[in-house]
């Protein structure tokens, strides 16, 4: 689709998952439209068309929401960075429309009919400031920048409003990277030197720009350190690049704590931690069980598993598998008779063969906790539990992501 492209005149209706919300084409199509807010009229380009719907961006605003900002950012709006979605909209409304998100995908895809709050997390008081990682995109000639909005194309970018301060301090941007085609800026709240992850893909990497940073170039550290290290709840995690680590400052502190106080752990009890990843909930609950318990990592990626390794150093009762999460590894005897079970599965969710598993596990655990960052598979995978007769006990949201529609949520869930 081109600017050539005709503008339509439309009153936008409820927030859908993609961050636009929900218009009516005069055909009667359904039009999703970007950077607009409920109850407003707008002309709208169309961006993209199918059979069944058109997506649009609002190039004109005619009737505003009482909820509308302008953008703090430069990059944000029709056609420019696709990084996020809110750039426009008060931080309590973005909050009101995650929490609307949730709701209706809850109630659509889970038959589960609840009030929802997303709460404010610390270390982004204005929403701004907050990305600890930032992945840049990098053009032919090796400028830097961020992706458009499904696009290929790069919106060159100096300085990105959501990345920390100390991600900015690295200063990528001012740089050519010749033969780079992403670049990963990594940091972390302590103040330690950060490391830069370099993909290249096909291309062939030119003079590397000198920097006060670590370097990885395709997964090989060329110049150290390769880790980064945190805090969280009196304990230190070393966490290499290319391992996923929350990107919110204050993330891993709130989850772990709600996932404590959610399955409050015994002396004694057995743990099974799925998608463990660099292990912060397997090294934080083998404290809890303390070497009477036993805590089963599983985790696909190898760099996962070796930090994770590292990071329970020191914890016998703890043992970390490379191993991809099925239907045949959740089994009693892959899992050790869990009295509690963790799930921090990716986008997609955990399945429903996963689930079914888990759901058909005997003995039944005693309670479960499933941490997501997508509320549609979470809904999804959480019919499977209600329809095998669990119920959702408690069910909080958080805004880890700030100025995007993403939101991250942590459910307890317990047996018949």
């Amino acid at each position: 689709m081109t600017h050539s492209m005709p503008l339509m005149e439309l009153r936008t209706h409820a927030i859908a998952a993609g961050g636009g919300c929900v218009a009516r084409a005069a055909d009667g199509r359904v039009v999703f439209v970007r950077h607009s807010l409920p109850d407003e009229i707008v002309m709208a380009r169309v961006t993209g068309e199918t059979t069944s719907f058109l997506r649009a961006d609002a190039v004109e605003i005619l009737d505003p929401s009482p909820d509308r900002v302008a953008p703090p950012c430069p990059h944000a709006g029709p056609g420019r960075c696709g990084g996020c979605d809110f750039q426009h909209v008060t931080l309590p409304a973005q909050r009101a429309l995650k929490a609307s998100l949730v709701a209706e995908q809850l109630r659509r895809l889970a038959g589960d009919e609840r009030s929802v709050v997303v709460e404010e997390v610390p270390g982004a008081p204005d929403g701004l400031g907050w990305r600890t990682r930032v992945r840049f995109a990098v053009d032919r000639t090796g400028r830097v920048g961020l992706h458009r909005h499904r696009s290929h194309g790069i919106e060159p970018v100096e300085h990105c409003l959501i990345a920390s301060a100390a991600v900015d301090a690295v200063g990528v941007s001012a740089q050519r990277w010749s033969g780079a085609r992403e670049l990963e800026v990594l940091t972390s709240p302590d103040g330690g030197t950060p490391v830069v992850s370099i993909e290249t893909g096909r291309r062939r990497l030119g003079d590397r720009p000198a920097l006060r940073a670590g370097r990885v170039v395709n997964g090989r550290t060329e110049r150290e350190p390769h880790r980064l290290s945190f805090d969280v709840l009196g304990r230190r995690f070393q966490v290499s690049a290319g391992v996923f680590w929350q990107v919110h400052p204050g993330a891993p502190t709130v989850l772990a704590r709600t996932v404590l106080e959610g399955l409050g752990p015994q002396v004694g009890e057995r743990v099974a931690d799925l998608y463990s990843g660099a292990g912060l909930f397997t090294a934080l609950f083998a404290d809890a069980v303390g070497t009477t318990g036993a805590v089963r990592a599983i985790e696909r990626s190898g760099r996962a598993c070796a930090d994770a390794s590292r990071n329970t150093d020191g914890q016998p009762q703890v043992t970390v598998t490379r191993s991809d999460v099925t239907a045949d590894v959740v089994s009693f005897t892959r899992l050790g008779q869990p009295d509690l079970v963790i799930l921090d599965p990716a986008r997609e969710g955990a399945g429903r063969g996963v689930m079914a598993a888990l759901a058909g596990l005997r003995p039944t655990p005693r309670r479960m906790a499933y941490v997501s960052c997508d509320p549609a598979s979470f809904a999804r995978d959480l019919r499977v539990m209600t329809d095998a007769g669990w119920s959702m006990k408690s069910l909080r949201c958080f805004d880890l992501f700030p100025m995007t529609e993403h939101v991250e949520l942590v459910a307890m869930l317990d047996p018949p």
